[in-house]
């Protein structure tokens, strides 16, 4: 899998999946709504992990910056 994301793409969902975590734990957001931020934010926390963004692979996008980038 090639990475198509960038530092602050990920460093972004990372924090996303900690504040949907806190969010879904601590009762303020339940049901079918906090099951679906709980689920949004395991994907995030996994894409992140990977440097690896499925959707972005699908659209041809890249938030990595690489040496064929910047030239």
């Amino acid at each position: 899998m090639n990475k198509n994301l960038g530092s602050t793409d990920r460093v972004i969902r990372l924090i996303l999946t900690v504040v949907f975590a806190i969010l879904y734990f601590a009762g303020i957001v339940e049901g079918g709504l906090g099951l679906g931020l709980l689920a949004a934010s395991a994907i995030m926390f996994m894409t992140s992990l990977m440097s690896s963004c499925p959707i972005y692979s699908m659209l041809g996008m890249s938030s990595c910056h690489t040496e064929e980038t910047e030239a």
